[in-house]
């Protein structure tokens, strides 16, 4: 079973998602925060699988919260999953910099929401296609003139194939099967790519590529 904690501060939302997650024969609801402060306490109790966060909440926000729980300074991250009704580039921006593995807009549907949980349980990270492309190319828009980050070795002809088609949003399976290649090898080569980056997950892979003009608009 995945364990997920649901945090919105509307209590129609925050019942709904509850209900629709809790419909699926793998996930378990274990806990809903009303807001980012109180996410923060019950994720950090709790220790769930996913944490399903909205972006407006009083008190502490969701970016707030996310940074609390899966900043950069955090040892053992837990997996986030961002929602929000705002289409926002700062919102998608702060979410992803501050370690979240997911960003959907609250209409993205009930298949994209599970998936985004599945994704953040492995370990994937899934964004709404709606927004992925505009909004990631965006981050080398806004890096404030500071260079993209090096990496300590240069990254293989193979590897960097695996990582244009991971900013492309395809998972481990289609990458394994687009280059026929064992999904044990993609998995060898996302480690290894990730430890010359110095990244954490996937999606700061993404925003690497997108900020080294790896991938383009």
């Amino acid at each position: 079973m995945i364990r997920v904690l649901v945090a919105d501060d509307q209590e129609l939302v925050r019942t709904g998602l509850t209900m629709i997650l809790s419909a699926q024969p793998d996930i378990e609801v274990v806990g809903q925060a009303v807001d980012g402060l109180e996410a923060v306490e019950l994720a950090r109790r709790l220790r769930p699988d996913v944490c399903l966060f909205d972006i407006r909440m009083p008190g502490m926000d969701g970016i707030a919260a996310t940074r609390e729980l899966a900043g950069p300074q955090v040892e053992d991250p837990l997996a986030i999953v961002v929602i929000t009704t705002f289409d926002e580039d700062e919102y998608v921006h702060g979410a992803l910099k501050a370690g979240a593995r997911g960003f959907l807009l609250k209409g993205a549907g009930t298949d994209l929401l599970v998936q985004a949980i599945h994704a953040a349980a492995n370990g994937d990270a899934l964004i709404a296609p709606n927004i992925t492309a505009r909004l990631l190319a965006a981050f080398s828009d806004t890096r404030l003139g500071r260079p993209p980050v090096q990496p300590l070795e240069p990254l293989t002809t193979r590897e960097e194939e695996i990582l244009r088609t991971v900013a492309q949003g395809r998972t481990n399976s289609e990458i394994a099967t687009d280059l026929h290649i064992s999904l044990s090898t993609v998995k060898t080569h996302l480690t290894s790519i990730m430890t010359k980056l110095n990244a954490r997950n996937r999606v700061e892979l993404v925003m690497w590529a997108y900020e080294t003009h790896r991938v383009h608009r």
